[in-house]
């Protein structure tokens, strides 16, 4: 099961973050991944970066509370070379520093952009929290929402800001429906009258290309910031 929607494109936001770094070159599109603890944000993280590294300049921030556990799984996975991974500690709410004091998750952005220059993506994956997590947009140009089925299939028509508000919202773990009764359609459903035109992703990463649909969005996205780059 693949978009929900006709179309893969991406939900365009001028973004508030300055689009120039200070020597006037344009810098790498940043996309925020929020969503609940277990649902799959550091595993779609990782899936894009194999899905995307043979053909695109890459960097990855996680944030966690008190660790640095997320970086150290993708190090561990080796989806990219080490100096393109790095933590944020957070030591709060996962809020506060991907909405509220976005300081140090601008400072690892910076540092990427000025170490491995030139970046065409920076993904920003959110330590975990409940519905309502979202991201600054000094921080990132265009946010994905993670949920997963195995949180039961009533989890889209609750809502909260993270489901209606992201770019896209992606339902992961779609191959353990049958085994926690999750009925996709109803959570399709659900997700669209909630989101309107807002497009949703299902994925289930088990497969080799069950990242495909996130990957396609994620190439959307980076056409459009080019095309404003050269505009």
């Amino acid at each position: 099961m693949h978009l929900d929607h006709d179309t893969a494109l991406p939900h365009h936001h001028t973004p508030s973050a300055e689009a120039l770094r200070p020597d006037g070159s344009h810098r790498a599109l940043r996309i925020g991944l929020g969503g609940p603890v277990g649902s799959g944000k550091t595993a779609t993280v990782a899936a894009l970066c194999r899905a995307l590294r043979d053909r695109l300049s890459i960097a990855v921030v996680t944030n966690d509370i008190y660790t640095r556990e997320d970086a150290e799984f993708l190090l561990r996975e080796a989806v990219l070379p080490p100096e393109r991974i790095t933590a944020v500690e957070t030591g709060a709410c996962p809020h506060t520093a991907i909405r509220d004091d976005i300081s140090a998750n601008l400072e690892a952005v910076e540092q990427l952009e000025e170490t491995l220059y030139p970046l065409d993506l920076i993904l920003i994956e959110s330590g975990g929290d409940n519905l309502t997590a979202t991201f600054s947009r000094g921080l990132v140009d265009s946010q994905v929402f993670v949920i997963d089925v195995s949180s039961g299939d009533d989890i889209p028509r609750k809502g909260g800001p993270g489901i209606t508000t992201a770019d896209l919202l992606v339902i992961n773990k779609t191959d353990l429906a049958p085994y926690v009764g999750a009925d996709l359609d109803t959570m399709a459903a659900d997700a669209n009258r909630q989101r309107g035109n807002l497009p949703v992703a299902f994925t289930s990463l088990a497969s080799d290309d069950g990242i495909e649909p996130v990957t396609e969005w994620v190439n959307g996205c980076l056409s459009a910031w080019r095309a404003e780059a050269s505009a």
